[in-house]
């Protein structure tokens, strides 16, 4: 079983979105399944196996999520995320801002899915990590 001090050295080692595929990496290492991270206050429940789960807790005071999704402004500032532009709280402001209510990583399927506060999916990308195969 992993622990919240396991997240954190991996989470210490990402400074912006551009970072996020080395994180999902470390975390498969430490056995995350997945995970579900919420705009409102930055808290993440983590997966793992035989039903094993960890929250991290709020890392910031509680902000509110929109009602009104905009899609358009979403992807704006995901690529600026993605592109070591802002930092995770900022990624997380300009989220709630957009109506993201909450994104889902599932590792084993690669995929992050944002949702708005209906439950309804925004946007699902395939995460791209850095894996090195070796054929024998």
């Amino acid at each position: 079983m992993f622990t919240i001090e396991q997240i954190k050295a991996a989470h210490n080692t990402i400074r912006s979105g551009a970072d996020f595929p080395v994180y999902i990496q470390n975390l498969m290492q430490i056995g995350v399944n997945g995970y579900e991270t919420y705009s409102v206050d930055g808290h993440s429940t983590y997966f793992g196996y035989d039903e094993f789960t960890i929250d991290s807790g709020p890392l910031y005071e509680s902000i509110i999520v929109s009602d009104k999704k905009n899609k358009t402004q979403f992807l704006l500032d995901l690529k600026a995320n993605q592109n070591d532009k802002t930092d995770f709280l900022t990624f997380c402001r300009d989220c709630a801002k957009s109506g993201i209510e909450k994104w889902i990583v599932d590792i084993g399927e690669m995929t992050c899915t944002y949702y708005d506060k209906e439950g309804d999916p925004i946007l699902k990308e395939t995460i791209h990590t850095p894996f090195e195969v070796s054929h024998l």
